[in-house]
């Protein structure tokens, strides 16, 4: 598992199994945001599965799924896990895509410009210029 920094609080990543959260705790992260619904894809571990390693490895747990579009609701709740949780967070989909956008929109205003926003997702490989409008 590949966990990309975008600031020096969040990361993001693809899939994450039980049996990488040792090393997320090893990076630091003391909480896990899942942004991936359950059965998404067959195979795929489900949120209670990431939730008891979390929790086993000393980590919280916190599910915040996307399916579709993301909703300012969304928005929020990553906003105030961002603004309340101490330590580093690991967000997590299938790719790390939504995640990197949901980060992003949780953002907006935290003392980073849209084109700073969008630097630090393409240096973590993620191309988020298609909401660039949305970035202040």
């Amino acid at each position: 598992m590949i966990a990309h920094k975008l600031d020096d609080r969040i990361f993001v990543s693809g899939q994450v199994f039980p049996q990488d959260m040792a090393a997320m705790a090893a990076l630091g992260v003391t909480t896990i945001v899942n942004n991936r619904p359950d059965g998404e894809e067959p195979g795929q571990p489900s949120g209670d599965e990431i939730a008891e390693a979390a929790q086993a490895a000393g980590l919280l747990y916190r599910a915040v799924p996307i399916a579709g579009g993301i909703e300012p609701g969304q928005i929020e709740t990553l906003a105030m896990l961002m603004d309340n949780c101490e330590g580093r967070l690991l967000l997590y989909c299938r790719t790390g895509t939504r995640s990197a956008y949901l980060w992003a929109l949780a953002r907006r205003g935290g003392g980073l410009s849209g084109d700073e926003v969008i630097a630090r997702a393409a240096a973590a490989g993620y191309d988020l210029t298609a909401i660039r409008r949305l970035l202040p």
